[in-house]
């Protein structure tokens, strides 16, 4: 049986159905390496608790 990355990251709790068709057969061709790792930052995040989010920068100069 072939290695199947999506779902592996799903396995790994990602939500890979907000993800375009695009962006999904990129990840369908991680290596099972690649999604340890992914998978591993994500347990990472979920344990720090809380949502990622990014932060807006406003440099008035």
């Amino acid at each position: 049986m072939a290695y199947d990355a999506l779902k592996a990251l799903r396995d790994g709790g990602n939500p890979l159905d907000l993800l375009s068709e695009r962006q999904r057969a990129v990840l369908a061709n991680l290596t099972p390496e690649e999604v340890a790792t992914w998978n591993s930052i994500k347990g990472r995040l979920d344990a720090a608790g809380g949502e990622v989010e990014g932060q807006d920068v406003n440099f008035n100069l």
